[in-house]
């Protein structure tokens, strides 16, 4: 028997030739390198990023010991303008306004004694002043009573601002007709604007 025909021997391969990029692709490559910025321009731009940066928020501040007692307010002092009749210091601070005043009549005396308060108000004090106004009746008519108590403060308004008080800083409230029952406007000041020791304050005296 004839002997089988041999197998030829495998060829070795061959690596694949690697083909030179055409001269487009190389140029693309080329700009693509150029347009990355390097390792340490980009550690550069993090660190001037990390530097702007705002600091930390802070902590937040203890609450309020409401265990300890509010400390006592200090009463405003007034300055030392005669006060005519219907025209008095009021206790918890700033001026009663009662009588024909009230009711949105003052007289000549009650007319310079606002004027003044007002004077001394625009130029030693900061805030706004609060009118607090009330009428004593009528009784049945709601409406009439802010209607009216809101007129009386109004006139008040306009004798301060005779003084010199900016009348974007008067507040007035007309309250109607409250349990006390009478014409009466309650004046507030704001918290002073000049130092307390100013011999510009003194109390106020009123006239018999």
């Amino acid at each position: 028997m004839a002997p089988p025909p041999s197998i030829p021997a495998r060829r070795r391969s061959r690596p694949p030739l690697t083909r030179s990029p055409a001269p487009a692709g190389r140029a693309a490559l080329l700009g693509l390198a150029l347009l990355l910025p390097p390792a340490a321009s980009c550690r550069a731009a993090a660190g001037e990023e990390a530097a702007t940066l705002p600091p930390p928020a802070a902590a937040a501040p203890a609450p309020p010991d409401l265990s300890r007692a509010p400390r006592p307010g200090v009463p405003l002092p007034r300055p030392d303008i005669a006060l005519p009749r219907g025209i008095a210091p009021a206790p918890e601070g700033g001026w009663l306004v009662t009588g024909p005043a009230a009711r949105g009549a003052p007289d000549a005396a009650a007319a310079a004694a606002l004027a003044e308060i007002g004077r001394w108000l625009a130029t030693a004090t900061a805030g706004r002043v609060t009118l607090l106004a009330q009428v004593a009746g009528p009784v049945q008519d709601v409406s009439v009573a802010r209607r009216d108590s809101l007129a009386h403060g109004l006139a008040i308004r306009a004798a301060l601002e005779r003084g010199g008080l900016d009348g974007t800083r008067i507040d007035t409230r007309p309250l109607g007709r409250t349990s006390e029952a009478r014409d009466a406007i309650l004046l507030i000041p704001p918290t002073l604007r000049a130092a307390p020791e100013s011999p510009a304050l003194q109390p106020s005296t009123t006239r018999p």
